[in-house]
């Protein structure tokens, strides 16, 4: 059979993969403790559950604007004010099937073939396959653990040719939960706005972060970088609404109205319950964000702890979001009988097949000395699956 070119090397999401496999051994009666997909074990709010049950019984269940109801974008803007002293009227703002088809709808509209897109390493690991389905070409720019992986404005300057159109900002980020602060953020956005790129700042984990961290919008620094900036978010991590499917970005009107021109010819509107809901998370009480962002903590703390008592392994304390990313240099090379570990992936395998706990293989983050576990699952999970990876590892030899 013949295939477009543009999806041949296309993988299928690794996170998602991994978490099948869990699922699979699970339903054969197997006990797997998965730290895979970045997912919150907590419950969507009653709240918001409540206003789309009121929805469906009320009829809200027909066709809506393709780019999102008014009365969530409105949400939306009085969201990015307060929060993020942003300033969007709503024909700058559009809502989709989530932040990561945000992020597909952006990379469509503004790359083509014959341009690039900068993405930092470690990174989320749809990005790259993204920037490949626009007939695009990532440049990665690889960042350092001692550095706290995150880019500097002079490799951002250096890897910036005359076919770059953006460059891509997690913060926190997935997968490291490294996050930029604002003087940081000041220093890229002037060679953003010297070299006249887009930015494209992910925030989907800006309500998870930790410590002394304060959260800052590039967008927010100054008019100029504002110009540049296409700044995603979404109701996913914050709230517990991963299977609702809600995200949302804002940003210079033409990019916008391109890319829900290019919406309404693929999904069409949202679904229409799952705007209502939206529109209650971020309208209604917050109590729940900070009471599950605080038990977050405790959770990324414990496992940072734990990480550390393994032998050969290393984890820095990531600042927000809700993964670790723990180095395994040290393992590489060890192995168990007459087979060896080479890579991440074979480590993970290792994992799963022998302690029956699922992690994400850094190499998928284009990073092969690492790998990611999330601490979205409850302590008692993380602890059950942290004493097993103790005792595999200390099975290697």
């Amino acid at each position: 059979m013949q295939l477009a070119n543009r999806v041949k090397d296309i993988k299928p999401s690794s996170t998602l993969a991994i978490s099948a496999r869990a699922n699979a051994l699970r339903a054969e009666g197997v006990d797997v403790v998965s730290f895979g997909a970045g997912e919150p074990d907590f419950d969507t709010p009653q709240n918001i559950k409540d206003t789309a049950i009121r929805a469906i019984n009320e009829g809200f269940t027909k066709y809506c604007p393709a780019g999102g109801t008014v009365e969530l974008k409105e949400a939306i803007a009085e969201k990015f004010k307060k929060d993020n002293g942003l300033s969007y009227d709503i024909a700058q703002i559009i809502v989709s099937c989530g932040a990561k088809h945000s992020l597909y709808n952006i990379i469509q509209v503004i790359l083509e073939e014959g341009t690039e897109i900068i993405i930092p390493a470690p990174y989320w690991l749809s990005y790259p396959p993204m920037a490949l389905l626009a007939g695009a070409d990532p440049v990665i720019i690889n960042t350092r653990e001692e550095e706290g992986f995150k880019i500097t404005p002079a490799q951002l300057k250096k890897a910036i040719t005359k076919k770059t159109r953006a460059i891509v900002l997690n913060s926190p980020s997935n997968p490291t939960g490294a996050s930029y602060s604002k003087e940081e953020l000041e220093r890229i956005a002037e060679v953003a706005v010297e070299k006249n790129v887009f930015v494209i700042s992910d925030e989907i984990y800006e309500k998870l972060i930790y410590d002394d961290s304060i959260f800052t919008s590039i967008a927010s620094l100054s008019k100029e970088i504002y110009d540049l900036t296409i700044t995603v978010n979404g109701v996913s991590k914050a709230y517990a609404m991963t299977g609702w499917r809600i995200g949302y970005a804002a940003g210079p009107r033409e990019i916008i109205e391109a890319m829900t021109r290019t919406q309404s010819h693929s999904t069409s509107n949202p679904t229409s319950i799952s705007l209502k809901a939206a529109t209650e998370a971020l309208k209604g009480p917050q109590e729940t964000v900070e009471e599950m962002r605080k038990e977050f903590a405790k959770r990324r703390d414990y496992m940072v702890d734990r990480c550390n008592l393994v032998e050969g392994m290393s984890c820095p304390r990531p600042q927000g979001a809700f993964y670790v990313f723990p180095n395994i240099s040290r393992l590489l090379g060890k192995g168990f009988g007459a087979k060896r570990i080479n890579s991440s992936a074979e480590l993970a395998d290792y994992l799963l097949n022998t302690a029956k706990v699922a992690v994400v293989p850094g190499v998928d983050f284009g990073a092969d000395n690492y790998l990611r576990l999330s601490y979205a699952t409850s302590l008692d999970n993380i602890k059950k699956g942290m004493d097993r990876i103790e005792e595999a590892v200390a099975g290697l030899k």
